[in-house]
């Protein structure tokens, strides 16, 4: 006879496959962006500033990657340095900055993409494409149902 306080072993295999596999392809990525030379708060800002669909305030920018808005300033300044984002006065509102892509930091993104594909696909490799577009709206709901 099953002990009813015995939590099934979904419940606890679940959350720590799940952590795994997202290690495992956050590590593949960060592999792949590595030669880019980009940190991984680099590459989250400059996927941030270039997805945005205009010119995006460094505040805005700072509450979207959930970060204080000096760690905004420094990423970005690092940004800049490497010559993948431009920073201009906003026009209106003269003490706010607006970042943007450069045609380089468009070039990176680019990379960026592919990168992220080719970790994706070696992680879900061992899927069927049936398993993959299940697990996919799986994930989809969970998301969907979750706080942003």
């Amino acid at each position: 006879m099953a002990d009813a306080t015995r939590i099934p072993t979904t419940e606890t295999d679940l959350p720590e496959l799940f952590r795994r596999t997202s290690k495992r392809i956050h590590r593949n990525q960060m592999a792949r962006l590595a030669p880019l030379g980009l940190t991984p708060a680099q590459s989250r800002a400059l996927r941030t500033i270039g997805r945005a669909p205009e010119p995006l305030r460094m505040s805005a920018l700072a509450e979207r990657l959930d970060i204080v808005p000096r760690s905004a300033t420094t990423v970005v300044d690092a940004l800049v340095d490497a010559g993948l984002v431009n920073r201009a006065p906003d026009p209106a509102n003269r003490r706010s900055t607006l970042v943007t892509p450069t045609e380089a930091g468009h070039r990176i993104l680019t990379r960026m993409s592919e990168a992220r594909r080719e970790a994706a696909a070696e992680t879900f490799a061992a899927l069927s494409e049936t398993q993959r577009e299940t697990l996919r709206e799986l994930l989809a709901t969970l998301d969907a149902a979750g706080p942003a």
